[in-house]
């Protein structure tokens, strides 16, 4: 078995995707975090004008973050295998489908807060005259 050495730009490669993949979570959580404190205000001035525009946002950017989390660890692999660094692409992958896994609920919940279901169609609030010539409505 002849194992061929890694790349010699493989490993600082992989640790400048890992630092730049582990800033860009850093930065899209304090960006949830901004917006949910931006939420918390609009609600305590009891104004509520812009708590849709609010949502959606922050909506998008928790999938931007489950997105990140998850696929920049894909990436790192994809590097790692490319420079022969197989037990590290093995970690990313590991990695990546752990944070994947725990990703999904997440991710599930934010695609519902941006496809909200269509709401219920309306009950009839009138009063209809049912078969059998009773006319009294119910309820007086």
């Amino acid at each position: 078995m002849d194992r061929q050495p890694a790349a010699r730009w493989a490993p600082s490669t992989v640790a400048l995707l890992t630092v730049a993949w582990l800033l860009g979570a850093l930065v899209l959580l304090g960006w949830v975090l901004a917006i949910g404190f931006e939420h918390w205000a609009e609600q305590a001035s009891n104004q509520g004008a812009g708590a849709d525009e609010l949502a959606r946002t922050a909506y998008t950017a928790l999938l931007l973050l489950v997105v990140e989390v998850v696929a920049a660890p894909v990436v790192i692999a994809v590097v790692a295998v490319c420079g022969l660094l197989r037990r590290t692409a093995a970690v990313y992958l590991a990695i990546a489908l752990g944070l994947g896994v725990l990703a999904i609920p997440v991710a599930a919940g934010a695609h519902r807060g941006l496809n909200p279901p269509p709401p219920p169609p309306s009950v009839p609030t009138t009063c209809q005259e049912l078969s059998g010539g009773d006319t009294r409505c119910p309820g007086g």
